[in-house]
């Protein structure tokens, strides 16, 4: 809850320099139809200036029986019926920009969103918050290109009506003109606080939906501890503030529109008594005072110019949490290549990393050399996994450069760089709508063949085939345990193997003998190349090349297993109570590095730490 407000206060600190920008870019979007729908409005609002005058001059003539009223009539007939087919228009036209232009925010909002690195987002915002900026926010700033078009037009009928009124009679004009400044109060008062309201009832929502997130993401674990009653009483806490919030917004347009329900009728009434007067001096017909009467309320039109302007509030609003969101900095890179066919060497030079002002990496000068296996190690909160996303530019450093085969990573182009970088993680994420599918995601296409292989030496292709369908199993309903999972994961990075395969903590669901087997694998049937693997356990830390050991963010020291075992503090690194002093004597330690495809039957089975370079 803490780390929700903390984010949402980050948020608000935000700079919102972009936000009329972003609604400009959202105009530009749909221009065309932008400008189609305010040639609409403003149509309908020149029929709407129109009809009055023509009105009131039928009327004369009916009075009059004069020639021309049946033309005069047919005449207004017209105006209603294009009146009419312009409002039609308009609203046809202002959903279609209004789909466009939500789509377009959303693909932009997402595009930023999977360019910055993963702390950057989460800095930023919560899930939940996210979600809310990219789903209701993003609906809402929409209607902003609709909303303006019709706003502009919107004007016209009140200057226009301002104008008529004018001309029919300077008194009249004079009358009306009196009850501006109490109209112009009433609009800048409206304006002022409907802004401030909001802002802050959609701070609100993205706060509830942000607690919301986090409640669903460890469901499991509230109905474990029987806590569902006070989790929900903590999710809906905001709640009397969403209420007070949204109840003030309503307020705030109940006094406007109560103001308007006032002024407006006494402005109409003081136009019509002077009118009145006019008219039994012989000064104004009776089709002009009727023409009058409905000037002085298009000229008064506050509720319709409330409207519109309510609807640009809310629409600047959200827009303001979608700029805020596309203003955290991405991950810029550049277009170089890497050399052909490099043995995939890795470099840190200086690499400092900070997170909330504390440093996570300090100075870690580093190299891997190509074509060997480098396990990195260390209590949690080491820099472990920082040191991972490091390594394959999952984020940037702060201080320092890392490079591949001699290019900065930072240098190299995007999608060079993924299909040379790999990935497995210790929760992989699963993407496709089969299990072939999950397995061939990434940054290019597999064929069936390298799915299966790949699958075979994650440990995967036994349970994948004990299933209804196979690989041909839908995802989303497949009884997939952690290790599973996990295993598909593994399987996934393996298909898409570059010259870097990264994995962090990607084999901690396996037991130790499918741990071994996919280590095995991985040297004889995923394509060769540099492997960077963040270990938890001491087994996989002997199977690699060479271990670096990770303290405090910095890199204590660098060796081969064997020899930082002879070391109390390397060994008390691993969480398994058998790795202690003593512990090489064990059998289950042995059993750890024994080869599974071995009988039992002595030496293979328990020379474990002797036979290290042949496990590897």
């Amino acid at each position: 809850m803490a780390a929700t407000r903390r984010t949402a206060d980050r948020a608000e600190q935000a700079p919102t320099d972009g936000t009329g920008r972003l609604l400009i870019g959202a105009v530009r979007h749909s221009a065309g139809r932008t400008a189609a729908a305010f040639g609409c409005s403003a149509g309908s609002a020149a029929v709407a200036i129109a009809l009055p005058a023509v009105l009131g001059h039928t009327l004369d003539l009916l009075l009059d029986d004069a020639a021309g009223a049946r033309r005069a009539v047919a005449l207004c007939a017209i105006l209603i019926v294009a009146e009419v087919v312009f409002d039609a228009s308009e609203a046809l036209l202002g959903g279609i920009i209004t789909a466009r232009t939500a789509a377009w925010l959303r693909r932009l909002g997402i595009d930023h969103v999977l360019s910055l690195a993963p702390h950057r987002a989460a800095e930023r915002c919560t899930p939940g918050d996210l979600v809310t900026r990219l789903t209701g926010n993003v609906a809402e700033a929409s209607t902003a290109p609709v909303t303006a078009a019709n706003g502009v037009a919107t004007l016209f009928v009140p200057l226009g009506g301002l104008i008529a009124l004018a001309l029919i009679d300077i008194r009249l004009f004079a009358v009306f003109l009196a009850g501006l400044p109490l109209l112009a109060w009433l609009l800048r008062a409206f304006v002022r606080d409907t802004s401030d309201s909001v802002t802050r009832y959609q701070r609100v929502q993205a706060d509830i939906a942000g607690r919301l997130v986090e409640a669903l993401g460890g469901a499991r674990t509230i109905a474990a501890a029987g806590s569902s009653a006070r989790e929900l009483e903590r999710i809906l806490a905001p709640l009397p503030e969403l209420g007070n919030q949204g109840r003030r917004m309503w307020h705030v347009y109940g006094r406007a529109m109560a103001g308007a329900g006032i002024l407006v009728p006494l402005l109409t009434t003081a136009v019509l008594a002077v009118g009145g007067v006019r008219l039994t001096h012989g000064d104004l017909t009776v089709g002009e005072l009727l023409a009058a009467s409905r000037y002085a309320v298009l000229a008064a039109g506050l509720g319709a110019v409330v409207g519109q302007i309510n609807a640009l509030v809310r629409s600047r609003a959200a827009g303001r949490r979608t700029a805020e969101l596309l203003a955290v900095p991405s991950m810029r890179s550049g277009t170089d290549p890497l050399p052909v066919d490099g043995p995939g060497r890795l470099e840190l030079r200086g690499v400092t990393v900070v997170r909330d002002g504390t440093p996570v990496l300090r100075d870690v000068d580093l190299i891997v050399p190509g074509g060997t296996t480098t396990a990195v190690v260390g209590h949690s909160g080491a820099g472990k996994s920082t040191l991972a996303a490091v390594a394959g530019r999952l984020t940037d450093v702060d201080a320092g450069t890392v490079l591949l085969d001699g290019v900065p990573l930072a240098r190299i182009a995007p999608e060079r760089l993924r299909r040379e970088v790999g990935y497995a993680f210790e929760r992989p994420a699963l993407f496709g709508d089969t299990i072939a599918g999950a397995i061939a995601f990434g940054p290019y296409a597999c064929s069936p063949g390298e799915i299966e292989i790949a699958a075979e030496a994650a440990g995967a292709d036994g349970f994948i085939r004990l299933l209804p369908k196979g690989y041909a199993a839908p995802l989303d309903t497949a009884p997939l345990s952690g290790g599973e999972l996990q295993r598909l994961g593994l399987a996934r990075a393996f298909a898409h193997a570059g010259r870097l395969l990264v994995l962090d903590d990607a084999t901690s669901s396996l037991d130790s003998v499918t741990e071994l087997r996919v280590g095995r694998a991985l040297v004889r049937d995923v394509r060769a190349g540099t492997r960077l693997l963040i270990a938890h356990r001491a087994s996989s830390a002997a199977r690699a090349d060479r271990v670096v050991w990770l303290e405090d963010g910095r890199v204590r020291a660098l060796g081969t297993h064997e020899v930082l075992w002879e070391d109390p503090g390397y060994r008390a690194v691993f969480a398994d109570p058998g790795e202690v002093p003593g512990a090489r004597e064990d059998p289950g330690y042995r059993a750890a590095f024994a080869d599974p495809d071995e009988t039992a039957d002595g030496s293979a089975a328990g020379a474990a730490p002797d036979s290290v370079g042949e496990a590897r």
